[in-house]
């Protein structure tokens, strides 16, 4: 599947007391983003593996669960019982990175890590090998409806040049005021994974949202 634009909703920014409709209304997306909040490493508190549970009864879609927590070695499994299909946590937070990326790959699900706006890229050097998707935030993490930060494009340069280095190629994905206007170049600058939040649920008509964004990250793509 190379070489494809994936749209990721976050239903952070949906309807929650109409989450089976909303899950419904972005079924042409390629993955659910189901943010997961500690109110410790990020000041917000968000979602459980309880209510992943039920999410993962209300799609056919992946479920990419991104665990904003202090605390990731503790709590990985919880998600990964709860049926993550995707499971990123943050390098900053993370005591021992390679044993939860191998215990996620032992039940047979996708491991990522996420690094913040103002952490280093070389922080992955000893973990890219291994590795099945970069989450590079484009903001600052813990709300939804931010405004994209343009030093992104700066830590995609340097990410796909790690990466080409150590000749892998895990999925990029990109989160934090990402919507069709900018898609095309986020893309360009070595995105393959676009999370929409507000730019998603915010729209008048979710399923045309989604497919706005990929048709600029598309031709994005075309740029590379």
């Amino acid at each position: 599947m190379a070489h494809q634009v994936r749209i990721s909703p976050s239903i952070l920014a949906a309807d929650m007391l109409n989450l089976g409709a909303e899950l419904e209304s972005v079924s042409n997306a390629d993955f659910i983003h189901y943010d997961v909040m500690d109110g410790d490493f990020v000041p917000n508190i968000s979602f459980g593996p309880g209510l992943l549970s039920a999410v993962k009864r209300g799609t056919d879609l992946m479920v990419d669960v991104h665990m904003m927590v202090s605390n990731p070695d503790e709590v990985y499994r919880d998600y990964l019982e709860a049926g993550a299909d995707i499971l990123t946590f943050h390098m900053e937070t993370a005591k021992h990175a390679h044993r939860i990326v191998d215990e996620i790959h032992r039940y047979g699900r996708r491991a990522a890590v996420a690094v913040n706006p103002g952490t280093a890229i070389s922080s992955l050097d000893a973990i890219i090998d291994h590795l099945d998707m970069v989450l590079v935030m484009s903001v600052n993490p813990g709300f939804s409806g931010q405004q994209f930060i343009e030093h992104t494009f700066t830590q995609l340069y340097k990410l796909t040049a790690l990466c080409r280095s150590h000749a892998v190629r895990p999925l990029i994905e990109i989160d934090g005021g990402v919507s069709a206007k900018n898609a095309a170049q986020v893309v360009a600058a070595g995105a393959d994974v676009l999370v929409g939040g507000s730019a998603v649920f915010g729209a008048p008509d979710h399923a045309r949202a989604v497919e706005e964004m990929r048709e600029a990250g598309m031709r994005g793509l075309a740029m590379r």
